[in-house]
């Protein structure tokens, strides 16, 4: 190799290294500005609830009150009044419980409880969570232009691909004209959350994989995983809600009196059957690609390390992980354990996964840990 050649060498890497950093200081400043437009968000969506009116979203609570526990399944549409006239928002969905002695209870507005004011902040809230998203996906793809490879090498590029997936999931069920406006509080919190724990304790310099991370799987395993994950987060979120639901109405039917934060809170959100039936349908849908999930990863075991399954603690709790899901679409087909008690399961099981990727990470040492945070 001739002087000239390798001084050519030299200056091409320099300028790619420059290039690099300079890639990993958009991807910072991307992700910062994506934080910026999620609080926005946030905020949006707090006023979606604060400025909602009150007096509308009682109407369960009187449909239940009326009939003794059975409500009126011919709810009115939720109108407002507009310039003189009468705008219509949207009909409440009716929703049945077909066991014996069950109560019919109809959806609730929403967090705008059909209010045209909350209604209006809440659009809002959704077109800045779509700002937010997209900036932040431009940060995930600049950092992987940065490393030049896919950008789920540490926990710091894992959480942020996956509350730009949490937040894909949850905007494309909106695409799908899904009544799911009401995850975005909760979903858009969580992502503030993730992201500042990111960008503050599990922020690592970009840097290239171990030897035995190049391969065509790390598209394939992990990808599925952060999907799966970002399901089941949305499954997580939805069973959690069922539950105070489920305890609001129950409170009803035995003749009780919620408070008044209570009674706006719960009365704008699904019935407990629909949240219910919205959580076991996210589940079951995902479940599949986590079982391919576990599959492509023993797969990858096997190139890697030469054997297919070792148990590591992360194979170990996947799989405790994949038992937990199983248990749970079990429960729900089993006289006895619907319900409240199979939503525990999924909740066991969702903080199973949590486990899976935080408290294995962190805490236990195996060969899934030399990623390092």
């Amino acid at each position: 190799m001739t002087l000239a050649t390798a001084h050519d060498l030299g200056a091409v890497t320099e300028l790619a290294t420059a290039t690099n950093e300079h890639l990993a200081n958009i991807s910072n400043t991307l992700i910062y500005s994506a934080m910026a437009v999620y609080t926005l968000a946030f905020l949006a969506f707090i006023a979606e609830w604060l400025f909602g009116s009150r007096s509308k979203v009682a109407r369960t609570a009187s449909a239940l009150t009326a009939t003794g526990g059975q409500a009126d399944t011919t709810a009115p549409e939720v109108t407002v009044q507009k310039a003189g006239g009468t705008a219509v928002l949207e009909r409440p969905k009716v929703v049945t419980r077909s066991s014996a002695g069950s109560r019919d209870v109809p959806d609730g507005p929403g967090a705008h409880g059909g209010d045209e004011q909350g209604d209006l902040y809440g659009r809002i809230a959704v077109s800045l969570t779509v700002l937010a998203w997209a900036v932040e996906a431009a940060g995930v793809v600049a950092r992987a232009l940065s490393v030049r490879r896919a950008p789920w090498g540490n926990m710091y590029e894992f959480n942020l691909t996956f509350s730009t997936v949490a937040v894909g999931v949850f905007l494309a069920l909106l695409a799908l004209r899904k009544n799911v406006r009401w995850l975005g509080l909760p979903l858009v919190t969580s992502v503030l959350l993730d992201l500042g724990l990111a960008v503050t304790v599990l922020y690592t310099a970009s840097d290239q994989l171990v030897p035995a991370l190049h391969s065509y799987w790390l598209y394939i395993h992990v990808s599925t995983a952060i999907l799966c994950g970002a399901v089941f987060y949305v499954g997580a979120v939805g069973t959690l809600l069922y539950l105070f639901k489920d305890s609001y109405e129950n409170k009803l039917v035995n003749g009780g009196t919620p408070g008044r934060f209570a009674t706006s809170v719960m009365e704008r959100l699904p019935a407990s059957a629909s949240l219910d039936k919205f959580s076991y349908r996210v589940n079951a849908a995902v479940f599949p690609l986590w079982t391919f999930t576990i599959i492509a990863g023993a797969i990858w075991a096997g190139d890697a390390w030469g054997r297919y399954w070792g148990w590591d603690p992360k194979e170990t709790w996947a799989f405790i992980t994949w038992v937990a899901y199983a248990c749970y679409l079990h429960a729900r087909a089993t006289a006895g354990w619907k319900g409240r008690k199979a939503a525990y399961i999924a909740l066991a099981a969702f903080g199973c996964w949590l486990f899976n990727y935080y408290g294995v990470n962190i805490f236990v040492s195996g060969k899934h840990s030399y990623a390092g945070v």
